[in-house]
């Protein structure tokens, strides 16, 4: 073995590199990846824009984890696949492996930091509190467990620690912050301590040096507490700014595990603070760290994205501290507190020396804490036991089985060896007095002996001693011990009252029920004055709040109220009890000054009213608060008690009480409460609360009158603007009788209910005229008008009004107040303001308007005022006149284009003259749409004012365009004729307007056709184009004709005729007259529409016009013209050179058989698709036409075709080799086949075959039609071929296998390498060729199947030799003993020869016969052998087999049988299930075919209650009494009484089912009666023990507090109590 280095004291491992796995280097970082445990690593990092998390299991670090998620943090569960995010506030836990969300919550608050603390826990750092969040349900929020201590705002969190029993520092309520930079919470069982000590280790760098403190949180008594350690931690030169960055502490090991921001790890010892070892690992910081369970060391990443851990060398640790750092002490802690090698020589050594020396006690101690437990042998013990005993105290052996049982369990020998030693010293005596002396110097060792003695009388004892309360009633009830609780509680509350109190906790809250009297205990509490402890005892002992404890909740809270009356108030406050003495306690409440506590249980009115009087003692929200479960009229009667009895101090409260409840006691009541007190300032403060959100008019008006009264005049003026749910009358009133010196509420209230006049007349009958003043300057300016009417009412002096009027300065409607005087007749009043405001260049229409009214009623030139001003109300103004003067009503309508009045008032007084003029001028065709319609009765005077008289004074083109359009809209053609021949006709500016001639055409074609040949000579100015053009669509196609001939419009005249017209001869006629082109052009499509094909095509040879043809092409192709179309194309081709022109000609040629002509056309330069033309040709069956186009061109593939159709075979092949093409021989090919020209098919095919893709179809075509030796002669012609290729032999040979099958031996042995074999094996086995198949299979080297096709096929292709060669090639060894099972039916003789062959393959336990060999039990023959048995259906044989020999899968086996065919086999699957107790599955198969008798006997096999059961509820199910009867019988041991019982009762069994009852009734009398006789006898024999002890003489008296009770009863059997089931688990007491 290589010899261990030990200086090297920790092992070192990289794991893996993070980039190395598709990790970022930026991702790695802390703010980015978190490592919770060992078992993951969670990186957050962007991917192509794409934000992804990525999840490392560090067992599986190639399988990585990536997935799409955005997150501001991401933390893996330390085990299981389970993942945090963090986004913002909102946190959610999905489970990786389920796919589901396991939890999710928004915080109130940001989140600073979190981690992962237990397995169900994640601890929340915000930057106020801490919070735990817990994953163990789904729905609880995070738990608040401390504040954040103040001097740690904006402090950076990276990380967050609890102790293992995840309390920490809660306790405190708050954190509390410790310097440092590093720090971790330990456990460690130090030496003669109870309990493991909990530490807080943590590392700080200061500008003075950097040092590792350890020191104790939650102390435990009466443990010594720990010495607090505090090392320097050393850094090396090179690394003096280093400081600690993270922190870990094997738990194994006790060691501290140190790392620093330069890749430093520091290792040193958690009890002694001692530096181990320190060392560099990384060259990077470690900026994230975990414990590394699998060898209690430190996990960490640093920034290069190396996973590195260190843990201790168990190996080397304890030798590196020895021999380097020298320290023994260390070295003997480490070791037996790891259990690591290293330091044996000295413990044996240290033992030897101390055992020498007769120091037994640190002997033991050395002996029980050896590492490994060297020395906890057997000659220690003996050694111990041959010691020799002190004069006093305990015997060495018994020092080192009490250090021994203090340390832990006993190994086996041990166990043994104190047992023998017990049994030797009188068993339960030495125990007892080992206990006894044990106790004067270690109670809990004490008790440890008292527990194995079963002494419970002492072990309470020792239980109270050692405080250990908790555990006395458990053991006292595991042990059936009664205990006086009464007096035990007595002394432990003497001793310890804290742990009395728990006691009695315990006591009365046990289980089974309180264990003593409740009043009692409080008795004992009161007797030592423990007032707080006897609270908190009563407190949990009623916490159920039942009826019956009513006195003691009483008794509580009195106690309380008299000694400590804030108690009694929180007791109160958390409404724990309810079944008190209520009336008692309120007045004791009040005695106390708890008046509020004293309300609240009041149930009496006078009692309320003394008490809520005193509003000052009490919370003000509370009173208002409490009136809610009071009555209406129990508030009202406590309101008034309160102002009756202080109204000063209470009546604050009393409004805020009328205020929250004005609803519930109605606003009218209170209103008279405050009034009966005369207390406004309470009814202003009250009705203020609840006037915005009343409607109750009353309520509105005694808030303005209180406010009134308490002088707020600015609130009245509010209350009077906003509110609208006064009554305006009654308040007007009130504020006149107020007489207030500020009228603004008055007018505000006046001014919104429209009370103006009545305003106006109080204020200027009351001499307050400067508030009218003030109304209209500064109120309400709009309100002028109605100022100054009521003003004029009351005769009012008009200089008065006048300089009112002047100084308002703000607007208000002029023509209200215009209206105002004018009802008045007090118009000229206002003239003088009004020209002031003209003059101060207002431009008001209704100043104007006011204006124009003075003016028409004084007739001061009023004519002309409304002509010239531009800035009053026509319509106004017009309507003002109509009664006066109708003209200037006109004149104001037509200024303003009031068009519905002026229509009106002209007709009302026939002004049709002035209503004509202003239609004209007006140009609106509504307008004339509205006095031209049929209904209007003036409209004949209108029109004829407007023919006679508006229309001619007209100069303005538009107006008459309008006139005319109005007419046309209005439809009056007749009347139009007769506008326009007016103005047309006869001399006027208008004669000679072409639109107003096309006008006259266009009226007269609709509605006068008579007139429109005159009016067509007679006119000279109009568009003739576009008047023939409407005239043709109105059918008038001579005059239409007319026109174009007047005008010299040739072609259009020409198309009149043969389109409209339709007089082709007339168009003949015309065109032969005028001998025009395109005359002569339009007249032939005319005549070739009309198929007149001939005559067409002279017209288009005059016209000289080849434009058209394409469409004369297709109607004479059509109708089979091609003489008169190669006129046309001859005459075409002069004039254009178009391909279709020449195409068509071509074919024009052919088809008149004039192939000389189209010899001398292709001769000749053209641009027609030739290729085209023969393929056209050749389709009308041209051929020779086809053969001079396809010649012309060199298309030696389509000449290959069409001389095919000639007959002239041999030159097609010619050309099909000057083609050169695949598909011109296909084609040439496929000719010569139809034709049965094989020889030329052949060359052609020759040049096919070639071309593997083409092999298939040919041959397919020829073996359609039956050539099947052409096509073989064909294919041997082509194996000659330099560009022969494999598909050619290959199809060669499948087409021998098919109709040569003599021939085919032949052409394999000869091409066998140029054959695709696959495909002529299918085609050989097709046909059934079995040589042939296999010597395919052995050239493809498959040996197995040619072995296989010679074995089946053995008459045609089996041969001895070519068997041996193969046969011992093949792959699959099943094949040789196929073959040996032929040659044994075939060919027995040659099976020696074969066997010489196959003797080195095969198994030679296979070969022999199977149930000759069975007998050694050899699972492959056993498996063979069963698999012939079940072949031949032989189940009895297969049974037997089963049975007798079991070396073999039983359970493949029952699953092959459970689904056989025939029943015997499936039994035998339910038989196999049995035998390998498979209960289930072989009763399931049984049930399935009805066998129930296996089902029952294998239920019965079973030894199990519940098969037996549920085999016994099936047959109750089915109604199978019979089976229900058997099961019974058979099953009688396994099944319970009281199921069978209930279900027989259930289901009507009960005949069925008392044979059973018989029979259990008479086990249970037989059981019985031999207990009673057991038990005699053992009554009998402790009888006589009993006697002999109490003979024996009593040698050492003791205590009665160690021997128990005077007369209890001595323990049974000579001392020793009986044993109790599960006694061992009181060991850890």
């Amino acid at each position: 073995m290589a010899a261990v280095d030990i200086s090297k004291p920790i092992a070192f491992c990289e794991h893996l590199q993070l980039s190395s796995l598709g990790v970022q280097p930026a991702s790695i970082s802390f703010q980015s990846l978190t490592l919770e445990s060992d078992h993951f690593i969670c990186v957050r990092e962007k991917v192509n824009e794409q934000n992804q998390v990525v999840i490392i299991d560090l067992s599986d670090a190639n399988n990585v984890l990536r997935r799409p998620i955005t997150a501001d943090s991401a933390i893996m569960h330390p085990s299981q696949k389970i993942l945090a995010l963090k986004a913002g506030r909102t946190l959610q836990i999905f489970n990786i492996e389920t796919k589901q969300k396991v939890k999710s919550h928004v915080n109130n608050e940001d989140i600073v930091f979190w981690k992962w603390v237990s397995e169900t826990t994640i601890g929340l750092v915000t930057d106020t509190a801490v919070y735990h969040w817990t994953i163990s349900d789904q729905t609880s929020p995070p738990q608040k467990i401390f504040d954040r201590h103040p001097t740690l705002a904006g402090a950076q969190i990276i990380n967050y620690r609890i102790t293992p029993d995840e309390n920490g520092f809660r306790e405190r309520g708050v954190s509390q912050p410790i310097e440092g930079h590093a720090a971790a919470f330990a456990e460690i069982k130090l030496d003669g301590h109870q309990t493991s000590t909990k530490l807080f280790t943590f590392a700080v760098r200061t500008a003075t040096g950097a040092k590792l403190h350890i020191v104790e949180i939650d102390h435990q008594a009466p443990d010594p507490p720990f010495t607090k350690k505090g090392v320097d931690v050393y850094f090396p030169p090179e690394a003096t700014n280093d400081f600690p960055v993270a922190m870990q502490v094997s738990k194994k090991h006790g060691i501290i595990y140190l790392v620093t921001k330069y890749g430093f790890i520091h290792l040193y010892d958690l009890e002694t603070g001692a530096c181990v070892y320190m060392n560099r690992i990384s060259g990077e910081t470690i900026f994230v760290t975990a414990e590394h369970e699998a060898t209690n060391g430190i996990i960490g990443v640093n920034k290069k994205g190396q996973v590195l851990s260190v843990n201790v060398d168990e190996q080397t640790i304890v030798p590196y501290i020895l021999t380097t750092l020298n320290n023994t002490e260390l070295a003997f802690k480490l070791a037996s507190r790891a259990n690591l090698p290293g330091a044996d020589e000295l413990y044996i050594k240290q033992y030897q020396q101390l055992f020498a020396s007769g120091q037994y006690g640190e002997a033991a101690k050395i002996a029980a804490n050896s590492p490994r437990g060297i020395l906890r042998t057997a000659q220690v013990i003996e050694s111990f036991k041959q010691a020799p005993a002190p004069p006093s105290g305990l015997s060495p052996i018994l020092q080192y089985f009490g250090i021994l049982l203090e340390k832990g369990e006993l190994n086996h020998m041990e166990s043994l060896e104190l047992a023998r030693l017990c049994y030797n010293k009188e068993g339960n005596n030495f125990l007892r007095k080992l206990g006894d002396i044990v106790r004067l110097h270690d109670m809990t060792l004490a008790l440890s002996v008292y527990l194995r003695a079963n002494i419970p009388n002492k072990v309470v004892a020792c239980f109270a001693e050692t405080g250990q309360t908790d555990k006395i009633v458990l053991y006292s009830k595991k042990v059936a011990y009664s205990p006086d609780y009464v007096a035990l509680l007595q002394h432990i509350m003497r001793v310890n009252p804290e742990k009395g109190a728990e006691f009695a906790t315990q006591l009365v809250n046990d289980e089974s029920g309180p264990l003593v009297d409740i009043e009692r205990v409080v008795d004992i509490f009161m007797g030592q004055n423990m007032i707080q402890p006897a609270t908190s005892f009563l407190l949990d002992a009623l916490k159920d709040n039942k009826p019956e404890q009513g006195h003691l909740q009483t008794r509580l809270l009195e106690m309380n109220l008299v000694h400590a009356p804030q108690v009694a108030d929180a007791i109160l406050g958390n409404e724990m009890f309810t079944h008190y003495d209520r009336p008692r306690i309120a007045n004791l409440c009040e005695k106390a000054g708890l008046l509020q506590r004293a309300l609240e249980h009041y149930e009496d009115l006078a009692d309320i009213k003394r008490a809520i009087v005193h509003t000052a003692g009490l919370p003000a929200d509370w009173v208002v608060n409490y009136f809610s479960r009071l009555t209406t009229e129990q508030s009202m009667a406590c309101l008034q008690e309160m102002l009756k009895v202080n109204i000063r101090q209470n009546l604050q409260v009393v409004i805020q009480i009328a205020t929250k409840y004005s609803d519930i006691l109605g606003p009218v009541k209170l209103i008279e409460l405050f009034e009966g007190f005369k207390s406004f300032e309470g009814l202003y403060y009250y009705l203020g609360s609840i006037v915005n959100l009343s409607t109750d008019p009353e309520v509105h008006f005694k808030y303005i009158q209180a406010a009134t009264r308490t002088g707020q005049i600015r609130e009245v003026e509010r209350i009077c603007r906003e509110s609208n749910y006064y009554s305006p009358e009654k308040v007007k009133n009130f504020l006149k009788e107020a007489k207030l010196s500020d009228q603004l509420p008055l007018i505000i209230v006046c001014d919104r209910f429209d009370f103006v006049h009545d305003l106006v007349l109080y204020l200027y009958q009351n001499g307050l005229t400067k508030f009218i003043e003030v109304y209209v300057q500064r109120v309400n300016s709009v309100r002028t008008p109605q100022v100054v009417g009521g003003l004029l009412d009351v005769d009012c002096d008009e200089n008065t009004i006048k300089s009112l009027l002047a100084s308002v300065t703000g607007n208000f409607p002029i023509d209200e107040l215009v209206g105002e005087v004018e009802q008045r007749n007090r118009l000229k009043l206002i003239l003088p303001w009004l020209e002031a405001r003209v003059q101060a260049g207002s431009q008001d229409s209704a100043i104007f308007n006011a204006i124009a009214k003075i003016y028409i009623d004084s007739n001061n030139n009023p004519e002309q005022f409304l002509k010239e001003n531009n800035l009053y109300e026509p319509l106004v103004v017009g309507k003002f006149c109509e009664a006066r003067d109708p003209y200037l009503a006109y004149i104001a309508y037509a200024k303003g284009f009031c068009d519905e009045e002026l229509i009106s008032i002209t007709n009302d007084n026939s002004m049709f003259k002035q209503q004509a003029r202003y239609l004209i001028r007006r140009r609106q065709l509504d307008l004339w749409a509205q006095v031209l319609t049929p209904d209007n009765i003036h409209r004949r005077a209108l029109i004829d004012q407007i023919v006679a008289t508006a229309l001619p004074e007209c100069t303005d083109p538009d107006d008459v365009s309008t006139t005319v359009k109005a007419f046309l809209q209005a439809d009056l053609p007749i009347e139009l004729i007769e506008l326009l021949e007016k103005i047309i006709i006869e001399p006027s500016p208008f004669s000679d307007n072409k639109n107003l001639q096309n006008l006259l055409l266009l009226t007269a074609i609709r509605a006068d056709k008579g007139k429109v040949v005159g009016y067509i000579n007679k006119l000279q100015n109009y568009d003739a184009g576009e008047i023939a053009k409407i005239a043709t669509e109105h059918g008038l196609y001579e005059e239409a004709f007319t026109i174009y001939k007047k005008y010299e419009q040739h072609a259009m005249a020409i198309n009149v005729l043969v389109e409209h017209i339709v007089s082709i001869d007339r168009g003949l006629e015309y065109a032969t007259k005028v001998n025009l082109p395109e005359v002569w052009s339009r007249l032939a499509k005319a005549q070739l529409d009309g198929l007149r094909i001939k005559d067409a095509v002279d017209s288009y040879i005059k016209a000289e016009d080849p434009s058209n043809f394409a469409e004369v092409i297709e109607i004479a192709n059509h109708a089979g013209k091609h003489d008169d179309l190669v006129r046309y194309l001859q005459m075409a081709r002069k004039s254009l050179r178009e391909p279709k022109i020449d195409t068509e000609l071509a074919y024009a040629y052919a088809k008149t058989d004039r192939l000389h002509d189209m010899e001398d056309f292709l001769g000749m330069t053209n641009v027609a698709d030739i290729l085209e033309v023969g393929e056209k040709c050749f389709e009308d069956e041209l051929y020779q036409a086809a053969k001079l186009l396809f010649t012309s061109i060199s298309n030696w593939a389509r000449l290959a075709t069409t001389l095919i159709y000639l007959g002239e075979n041999q030159a097609a092949v010619e050309s099909a080799r000057k083609a050169g093409n695949t598909q011109v021989w296909k084609q040439v090919h496929a000719a010569c086949i139809e034709k049965n020209e094989f020889r030329l098919a052949q060359i052609c095919g020759l040049h096919i075959i070639v071309h593997a893709e083409e092999l298939g179809a040919l041959i397919k075509m020829y073996e359609r039609r039956g050539h099947f030796e052409e096509i073989i002669s064909l294919l041997e012609a082509g194996l000659s071929l330099e560009r022969a290729h494999m598909g050619i032999f290959t199809e060669l040979a499948i087409l021998l296998s098919k109709y040569k099958p003599a021939k085919l031996m032949e052409h394999l042995k000869l091409f066998v390498a140029r054959i695709n074999i696959p495909k002529v094996i299918k085609a050989t086995e097709k046909a059934h060729l079995w040589p042939e198949l296999v010597f395919l299979y052995i050239k493809y080297d498959e040996f197995d199947n040619a072995a296989l096709a010679m074995i089946e096929r053995s008459a045609d292709a089996w041969e001895h030799n070519q068997f041996k060669d193969i046969v011992v090639r093949v792959a699959n060894i099943e094949i040789y003993y196929k073959a040996l099972t032929f040659y044994l039916q075939e060919q027995p003789t040659l099976l020696t020869d074969l066997l010489t062959v196959l003797i080195p393959r095969i198994d030679h336990s296979r070969v022999n016969i199977s149930i000759a060999v069975q007998h050694l039990n050899i699972e492959a023959v056993n498996d063979a052998y069963n698999d012939l048995l079940i072949e031949e259906e032989d189940y009895k044989t297969l049974r037997d087999s089963i049975d007798s020999f079991e070396n073999f899968n039983n359970i493949n086996l029952a699953k092959r049988l459970e689904k056989h065919e025939l029943l015997e086999f499936r039994r035998l699957a339910a038989h196999l299930y049995k035998k390998n107790s498979r209960w289930e599955e072989s009763i399931s198969l049984s049930k399935q075919d009805k066998l129930y008798k296996d089902a029952i006997v294998t239920a019965a096999v079973s030894n199990s209650t519940e098969v037996a059961e549920e085999l016994l509820s099936y047959f109750v199910d089915i109604g199978n009494k019979e089976c229900f009867a058997a099961t019974l019988y058979m099953c009688f041991d396994l099944l319970r009484s009281d199921v069978v019982e209930e279900v027989s009762w259930q289901h009507g069994l009960n005949d069925f089912f008392m044979p059973y009852k018989i029979q259990v009734q008479r086990s249970l009398v037989e059981k019985l009666a031999q207990l009673e006789k057991e038990v005699k006898d053992r009554s009998k024999k402790e009888a006589q023990k009993e006697q002999v002890e109490a003979e024996a003489p009593i040698i050492n008296p003791v205590l009665m507090l160690t021997n128990g009770a005077v007369g209890q009863v001595p323990p049974p059997n000579g001392g020793i109590y009986p044993a109790h089931t599960g006694y061992g688990g009181f060991g850890g007491f």
